[in-house]
C-alpha cells in the first residue's frame, strides 16, 4: 500500500486535532499533550466520551462484517478514515474476503504518516490510501477509481465525519455526489453525533471543541435521515451506534450502561 499524494503540510502539535483526540479516547498512542488536554476536558463534561469512541469503531466493524458476509460487497471507500486503529476496516473485510479492495481517504498529515506503515492488506486484495479533502468528492472519486471499480457495488463509509461539516457547508451535496457515483447494490455506512440523547452534555462538549478550534454539528434523527433519502435503510434503521446489530459483535468489551450520542445507519442503493 502506498499513499498517492504527499502530505503537503506539517503536523501541527500546538492545536488539538479531532483524529488525535479520538485516538486518545481509544487508548492509542498517536496523539499529543494538546489532544489529551482536550480529551480530558471533554471527559470532565461527559465521562462516556471514550465509550462513544469505542462504540463508533465497533459500529464500523459490525457494518463491514454485514456487508461482506451478507451483501457480498468486496469494495470499500472509507472517507475520513482517521488514524489507523486495529482491527481496521480492511482487516475486518479481508478476514472474510481476502480479495476485498479498500481505499482510505483523509487529509490529515498524521494519518498519512502512519498509513504506509500500518495499512497492510492481503496479497489477494488491495489496500490504498488517498490524501484528499472530504469536501472535494470528485477528486476523491477520481483517485479511488485507480483501485475501485465503480461499475460494481462499493460500500461508502463516512464514519464520524459529517459532524465536522455543517449542512450550510455542503454536507448533503457531498454525500449526494458520492452516492450518485455508486453502482446499484452499493451501500452508505454513516455515523454522526446527535444531541437527541444527552442534549446538555453534547452542547457543552461542542463548546469545548469550539474553544480548541474545532467546529462540531449535532444532528437530530430526522437530520440524519436526510442523508439516506433515496436509499433503502438496512434494519434496524438509524439508531445509536451502540444498538446497531449487536449480534455482529466480535471481540467487543463491556462499555457499561448509558447512552451513546452517535447515530449510525446503513442504506442500500436500489437499481434505478
Amino acid at each position: 500500500m502506498t499513499g498517492t499524494e504527499p502530505a503537503g503540510r506539517r503536523i501541527d502539535t500546538t492545536k488539538p486535532h479531532p483524529a488525535r483526540v479520538y485516538d486518545w479516547f481509544l487508548g492509542g498512542k498517536d496523539n499529543y499533550p494538546v489532544d489529551e488536554q482536550l480529551g480530558r476536558r471533554i471527559m470532565a463534561i461527559d465521562s462516556g466520551a471514550p465509550r462513544a469512541a469505542r462504540s463508533n469503531r465497533w459500529f464500523m466493524q459490525r457494518a463491514t462484517r454485514l456487508l461482506v458476509r451478507e451483501s457480498g460487497i468486496r469494495q470499500f471507500l472509507d472517507i475520513g478514515s482517521g488514524i489507523p486503529t486495529e482491527p481496521n476496516l480492511h482487516q475486518i473485510a479481508q478476514a472474510t474476503a481476502p480479495d476485498a479492495r479498500v481505499v482510505y481517504v483523509d487529509n490529515d498529515p498524521i494519518v498519512l504518516a502512519h498509513a504506509a506503515a500500518l495499512l497492510h492488506g492481503t496479497p489477494e486484495g488491495a489496500t490504498d490510501y488517498v490524501q484528499a479533502d472530504a469536501r472535494k468528492p470528485h477528486a476523491i472519486l477520481e483517485q479511488a477509481a485507480r483501485v475501485l471499480d465503480f461499475d460494481r457495488p462499493v460500500a461508502l463509509s463516512l464514519i464520524a465525519l459529517l459532524h465536522f461539516i455543517a449542512d450550510e457547508d455542503g454536507a448533503h451535496d457531498l454525500v449526494a455526489t458520492l452516492v450518485d457515483a455508486l453502482a446499484p447494490g452499493s451501500c452508505l455506512v454513516l455515523s454522526a453525533m446527535t444531541a437527541d440523547f444527552e442534549p446538555e452534555n453534547v452542547r457543552r462538549g461542542i463548546a469545548a471543541y469550539a474553544e480548541g478550534g474545532v467546529t462540531l454539528v449535532a444532528r437530530t434523527h430526522a437530520g440524519m435521515g436526510r442523508f439516506f433519502e433515496g436509499l433503502e435503510l438496512v434494519d434496524p434503521g438509524i439508531v445509536s451506534v451502540a444498538d446497531w446489530r449487536p449480534e455482529l459483535a466480535e471481540g467487543e468489551s463491556d462499555i457499561g450502561p448509558g447512552p451513546v450520542s452517535l447515530y449510525g445507519g446503513v442504506g442500500r442503493k436500489r437499481a434505478s
